[in-house]
């Protein structure tokens, strides 16, 4: 297994795995016309190349097998009400359905954790469905706590999954 840092030349190659494994894990999770957009919003080549130029945001790809078969998104600032010094929030990571259950996601966040701790993060946030109870407890699994409760507000997304728990990891970080 392999977790590698996207690059922007890789944009196309970020594109159509960002699309496929959220497209085919949370079609279900949107009103009509909702995951079109979404992925429009998320996931164009004008998005993906925006958020490659960012410093503060990284893409890495999810190899397995010599294929990429998910992917991770992290970003180094956050919402004002978490602007603690040396934290990082996961956006986003998810696998090709086919993919799960595999120890592959187990093993992803593992060792981006190992990355962040080298790098000096101290702790790293999520934001999960709140009953999205098998997320969840995954989570929880790896060392996640509840922080607090908030709500995703996004059109078209389906109301009575707009609930969220953030939840955070405190690091050991090595600086």
């Amino acid at each position: 297994m392999n977790l590698k840092k996207a690059s922007a030349t890789e944009y196309m190659d970020l594109k159509k795995i960002c699309t496929d494994a959220y497209a085919l894990n949370f079609h279900d999770h949107w009103n009509e016309g909702g995951l079109e957009w979404y992925l429009e919003q998320e996931f164009s080549v004008e998005r993906i190349m925006a958020d490659l130029a960012d410093d503060t945001t990284e893409y890495f790809f999810i190899e397995h097998k010599l294929k990429q078969v998910g992917f991770l998104k992290i970003k180094t600032t956050s919402s004002t009400d978490l602007s603690f010094d040396h934290s990082v929030v996961l956006e986003k990571i998810y696998l090709l359905p086919e993919c799960k259950g595999l120890g592959i996601g187990k093993w992803a966040l593992g060792t981006l954790i190992e990355k962040l701790e080298a790098r000096g993060t101290k702790k790293l946030f999520l934001a999960v469905i709140d009953t999205n109870l098998n997320a969840i407890a995954f989570y929880e699994k790896l060392g996640f706590s509840y922080h607090s409760k908030t709500r995703l507000e996004i059109p078209y997304f389906k109301e009575e999954l707009k609930g969220m728990h953030r939840m955070v990891r405190e690091l050991n970080s090595s600086k």
